[in-house]
């Protein structure tokens, strides 16, 4: 018996590997239908059993077909079968969405799944009851699923590659495998893959039902629980109530939430680094420490702006009104750097207390800066930034003091040479990026304003930026055809970030 699953398990992991993905994404799909057949709904639970079943047939099929088929693309290989998991795989997953629902065309499901699937989170549904609880569970399973996708795909694809933030401290160039990581892998490509799930996987899920439990004796809703647990954990931000102010746990659900948002700040509060140098310890970290220090500054900002408005008005605040402010500026502003978009229920308090409006750019500031590499926040990446920092300090010196030689020190050992002209490489891409998002947008109806906000929301995976950024909330499904596959091709494109692709799309990779 124990040689019969040996070869099962050896079956299972010669599949191609976008099979074993879309076969786990069937499965997966039998859990909002066991759900549904819990709470008696039917037509709910049928559709995603058949959908799950016929997922299943599929890839049983083709896999048969393919079984002596040897991937011999290696990494990149993997990354061009990233990329089909975040444009061709929501296709599946939108099936069951759509016929559940019934009340949508296909084209608003495959949105709304790439948007969780890139762990994006922008709402097309926005009034919670439209949803039953089923999919409202669908949704933000596919959301953690792409979170740890990204998890995995950090350290076994993009890490040995340079690419996702590892291309400022990797000794490799963007694209190309770093040397004696991914070289040692040639034979077996899938042996660091292999070794990462095994890894990462535990701790992703533990850390998920750690969460769950903790909002449960918080007293939350056990849909509205795992389903918190699970964006926390993926930074999506989807939620079965509309956000935090329809949740029951209060202000210790959100802070629960806030202490797992630390692991979007920096990959060594959940692991040791990959195809780095540098730190070990999370104190001395770059990322975690510049991270907690624009989460102060700008809560700081905001508390300012907000006693400003009260002042101005004639009010006064409280202590434990100011007490309440400054917790909500605090939450938010991790939340919206780590891209996650959850809101305070304590910040619409401060809105009405000064009587101002939503801070929208500096909002879009903190999800366009975004999280730690190799955790599942998008943006820029907070190690990009700090590359930055340290090469703006570095010409301050030179202009004071001309003859100075610049050193190995404390804060930059992780940081190549270059890594400060790599970074800027990226952030200009990533503005072009975005001004060309942009203009498709303003050329398809949209507002100056309104293209914006939704550009940056998708290239930055924050989706509850769309509904925050604003003070009147974009309506996605108002949206044209075409600026909905516009909008999935920006929250691809955010997701895996512009130097994948063109890795992706340079023929002389692929020939190496």
């Amino acid at each position: 018996m124990a040689r019969a699953l040996r070869q099962q398990i050896t079956l299972v992991q010669r599949l191609p590997l976008f099979l074993l993905i879309s076969g786990i994404a069937a499965l997966s799909m039998w859990i909002p239908a066991i759900y549904a057949l819990a709470l008696d709904d039917h037509d709910t639970s049928r559709s995603f059993f058949y959908s799950g079943l016929l997922g299943l047939f599929v890839v049983s099929t083709i896999a048969v077909a393919a079984s002596n088929r040897v991937p011999r693309r290696g990494t990149l290989g993997q990354l061009a079968v990233l990329l089909g998991c975040f444009t061709v795989l929501p296709l599946f997953l939108a099936i069951p969405l759509h016929d559940a629902l019934g009340t949508t065309t296909f084209l608003n499901a495959y949105f709304d799944m790439v948007s969780a699937v890139t762990t994006t989170g922008a709402d097309l549904f926005p009034d919670p009851d439209r949803l039953t609880a089923p999919l409202h569970l669908w949704r933000a399973l596919v959301g953690w699923m792409g979170g740890l996708l990204m998890w995995i795909a950090a350290a076994a694809i993009l890490a040995p590659l340079s690419l996702g933030g590892f291309e400022i401290t990797a000794r490799g160039q963007p694209g190309r495998p770093v040397s004696g990581v991914a070289q040692s892998e040639e034979v077996d490509p899938r042996g660091r893959l292999i070794r990462v799930t095994r890894t990462l996987t535990p701790v992703y899920t533990g850390l998920t039902a750690t969460i769950w439990i903790l909002l449960l004796i918080a007293g939350e809703n056990g849909l509205t629980a795992v389903c918190h647990a699970m964006s926390t954990m993926a930074t999506s931000g989807i939620s079965p109530v509309g956000g935090l102010e329809g949740a029951q746990a209060g202000i210790t659900g959100e802070a629960i939430l806030f202490l797992f948002l630390f692991f979007a700040l920096s990959r060594l509060t959940f692991s040791t680094d990959t195809a780095t140098t540098g730190y070990s310890r999370l104190d001395q970290d770059p990322e975690f420490r510049i991270g907690l220090m624009i989460v102060v500054v700008v809560a700081a900002l905001l508390f300012a702006r907000v006693w400003a408005g009260v002042l101005e008005i004639g009010n006064q605040l409280e202590p434990l009104q100011a007490l309440s402010v400054i917790w909500g500026m605090i939450f938010t502003a991790l939340s919206f750097l780590t891209t996650a978009g959850f809101e305070s229920a304590n910040w619409n308090d401060a809105q009405q207390l000064s009587g101002l409006g939503t801070p929208g750019l500096i909002l879009m500031g903190l999800a366009l800066i975004g999280g730690g590499v190799a955790t599942t926040a998008g943006g820029v990446k907070l190690l990009r930034v700090f590359a930055l920092y340290l090469n703006g300090a570095r010409e301050i010196d030179r202009l004071i003091y001309p003859s100075s030689v610049s050193g190995i020190g404390g804060g930059n050992r992780r940081i190549q040479s270059d890594g400060a002209f790599i970074a800027w490489i990226f952030l200009m891409m990533f503005a072009l990026t975005a001004a060309l998002f942009n203009l498709l947008l303003a050329a398809m109806g949209s507002g100056f304003e309104q293209a914006m906000v939704l550009s940056v929301a998708a290239l930055s995976t924050t989706g509850p930026l769309i509904e925050l950024a604003t003070d009147v909330p974009i309506r996605l499904v108002d949206l044209p055809w075409g600026a909905k596959l516009t909008m999935c091709a920006a929250m691809v494109i955010g997701r895996l970030e512009t130097l994948a692709i063109i890795a992706l799309i340079t023929p002389t990779l692929w020939r190496d």
